[in-house]
């Protein structure tokens, strides 16, 4: 397969941020984000689809007969699919589905051919793929932290309003109904950016064959973050909490994440720590 490393890694971000996109409709039935995820996912298409054609002209080799290049085809053939259906039908959530099983099917080719040539070239990509995975992760408990400092807004206006008494500047924390959308639609970011950063993580982990891994606090704990804030938003969408009752739930969640930044930081077998 034709390979560029910087190639790679423009896909992998372009993709996720499709992802994350498809993710918002799925999530907010976001019309404007479907546009945007089906515009990035157009640019991943276009650049595996230069890649398959640089092989079959250049290279003189139709990619399909080892695994590596086989994986690259499927995730092309996924893409290809996701984007016709997106245009010509009207599946709801079947974009956001397709596309996250062939991000893992383009993640497991990208860490794959990595193993496969750990030279200079599979070393630096598998160091920023960790680089992409800590990032990521990173980024999305910046979101998990505005959504926090929303929520203890919220609580304290809705204290204050209930006492129907407070200074005149606490009014500018702004309305309930606002602060409760923005707390919501700041996991709602979270969720996919960390959800991509802990599958890099598998990813590096696999291609770097790092020890210890699987059983990691930190890697346990990012698990139990993201599955906490996963029930968040099951608790919004699906069982309809709102207000009060979310906002406290979601001051809970950020101690859970406090903790695995910190605490399960320290006692990791090989993230950074202090």
């Amino acid at each position: 397969m034709f390979e560029l490393k910087w190639v790679y890694e423009f896909i992998l971000i372009i993709y996720g941020l499709s992802l994350v996109s498809y993710f918002l409709d799925f999530i907010q039935d976001n019309r404007r984000a479907n546009r945007i995820a089906f515009w990035l996912l157009s640019m991943v298409w276009v650049i595996q689809t230069l890649f398959l054609l640089l092989e079959a002209v250049i290279e003189r080799n139709f990619p399909v007969i080892t695994l590596n290049d086989g994986l690259f085809f499927y995730a092309w053939v996924l893409v290809t699919i996701s984007l016709i259906v997106n245009k010509l039908f009207t599946i709801h959530f079947i974009a956001f589905f397709t596309n996250l099983f062939g991000f893992f099917i383009m993640l497991f080719h990208i860490s794959t051919v990595a193993q496969n040539d750990m030279k200079a070239n599979g070393i630096q990509l598998v160091h920023e793929i960790l680089v992409s995975h800590i990032t990521l992760a990173i980024v999305s408990y910046g979101f998990f932290t505005v959504s926090f400092l929303i929520s203890v807004m919220y609580l304290v206006q809705y204290k204050l309003l209930k006492k129907k008494k407070g200074f005149k500047w606490m009014w500018r924390f702004g309305d309930l109904n606002k602060l409760d959308t923005f707390s919501f639609r700041a996991v709602t970011i979270g969720v996919p950016l960390l959800l991509i950063g802990i599958i890099l993580g598998f990813v590096w982990a696999y291609s770097s064959s790092a020890e210890f891994y699987w059983f990691d606090l930190k890697t346990i704990g990012s698990i139990l973050v993201l599955a906490v804030y996963i029930l968040y938003l099951i608790l919004r969408l699906v069982g309809g909490y709102k207000g009060k009752t979310i906002a406290i739930y979601n001051t809970a969640a950020f101690l859970v994440l406090l903790i695995n930044f910190f605490l399960f930081s320290l006692l990791s077998n090989f993230h950074f720590s202090f």
